[in-house]
């Protein structure tokens, strides 16, 4: 059990409590981002749902195991925000190299590169989407993912070098597409109300598990609506929760489940996962690092542009928005708005020294959150978003006499 869950002793403990019959119906999985928390969700799925005697083991080729591992099964709702768009990058590259060469892996990284794609396209589950205006557009574009990885499908034979990476080139757009545009940062009410209602129907077959991502992120009125049916969970279901934030959980929601803590892997350890996940033995950095470098501009030159909006706005002085959203590549994909805009709030720390600062730090990262909001919720413009920051940051550094320091 576990086997592909590199250095995290949440494991064996998960695998002892499996065999023994103790896993309660809802668990909590917490712990640093990048820390295989997904990765551990997904074979805990899996394993609750294999046929064979041993259970459990990676190389189980029962049928329900074969499902789970190409992430097709109906037993399996998963829910919640992500950035998916850069470990379907990283998958992409290592799938299509692997490929080139013949490499004794392919195997592993075909899995890698459609199990990338399938966690995000399992979000979009139309159960869970069931009644959203944005159905209809999210169908055609799951529909145009799912024709393209067909061809890239087991058991098919894959077609040759070229067609392979025009292939994962275009199904990585339409993913980033798929995300960008129609990804909840919270989950709605609506999918909770639908997932509860699909938890409720017996399985024709095995245990059904439901994973929420980011529970974290969940707005009063969802964590209600868990809280609810955690308190009358459905038989045979079980509820993966996943936080990097633990103590942003609602209490209530923390007492009924049971907490398996992950811990911050080593960079010896994170670069381990990245030489056996994607094949990649020159990389020095983290694992979070080295999925960046998929990004379409360097995080340099977005931490670069932060810098130079914000210093703008504490010497009090006009810069070129549209140079910085252009040399941003217009935010897309969205994570790249996410790290400039922490790289602003990064650079207000030292404002933090003083009770002015920081209560106009705190001011200025509602400003932060409403830009985020206006961009990703309310569809406005890249450009138009960060004039009406810069205009209310202006106003709120004026208001406090001039508290925001420039960032070196």
């Amino acid at each position: 059990m576990y086997e592909n869950l590199v250095n995290q002793a949440a494991g064996k403990l998960l695998a002892a409590d499996i065999k023994h019959n103790r896993l309660p119906g809802a668990v909590l999985f917490a712990g640093p981002e990048a820390s295989g928390k997904l990765t551990a969700a997904l074979e805990t799925a899996r394993i609750l749902s294999c046929h064979q005697t041993p259970q459990g083991k990676w190389l189980c080729e029962c049928p329900s195991c074969l499902q789970h591992k190409a992430l097709v099964c109906s037993n399996l709702m998963l829910m919640g925000p992500r950035d998916c768009s850069l470990e379907i990058s990283a998958a992409a590259k290592t799938f299509t190299e692997a490929h080139f060469i013949n490499a004794k892996y392919i195997d592993a990284a075909r899995y890698l590169f459609l199990r990338s794609v399938r966690k995000l396209t399992l979000r979009f589950n139309g159960i869970l989407w069931e009644g959203d205006s944005n159905l209809n557009k999210i169908g055609s574009i799951i529909e145009e993912i799912n024709e393209s990885l067909e061809q890239l499908d087991f058991p098919r034979d894959l077609p040759d070098n070229g067609t392979v990476k025009k292939l994962c080139e275009d199904i990585s757009k339409l993913c980033t597409k798929l995300e960008d545009d129609f990804l909840y940062d919270s989950i709605p009410i609506n999918q909770v109300r639908n997932m509860e209602a699909w938890a409720h129907i017996k399985s024709e077959e095995g245990r059904k598990t439901v994973i929420i991502e980011n529970a974290d992120r969940m707005q009063t009125s969802v964590r209600n609506a868990l809280l609810k049916i955690l308190e009358e969970p459905p038989e045979d279901v079980v509820f993966i929760l996943l936080t990097s934030k633990r103590n942003a959980i609602m209490q209530t929601i923390l007492s009924r489940v049971r907490t398996y803590n992950f811990t911050d892997r080593s960079l010896e350890e994170q670069r381990e996962v990245i030489t056996r996940v994607f094949h990649n033995d020159d990389f020095a950095g983290n694992l979070n690092d080295y999925l960046l470098t998929y990004l379409p501009v360097t995080p340099s030159e977005i931490k670069n542009q932060a810098r130079i909006f914000y210093n703008s706005v504490a010497s009090r002085q006009i810069c070129n928005i549209d140079e910085i959203v252009k040399k941003c590549e217009k935010f897309y994909p969205r994570i790249e708005l996410r790290l400039f805009l922490s790289n602003i709030a990064l650079f207000m720390k030292p404002m933090l020294n003083s009770q002015a600062g920081s209560e106009a730090a705190a001011k200025a990262m509602q400003l932060l959150r409403n830009c985020s909001d206006n961009i990703t919720l309310y569809n406005q413009s890249p450009v138009s978003a960060l004039e009406i920051l810069m205009r209310d940051m202006f106003a709120l550094n004026n208001s406090f006499g001039g508290v925001f320091c420039a960032a070196m």
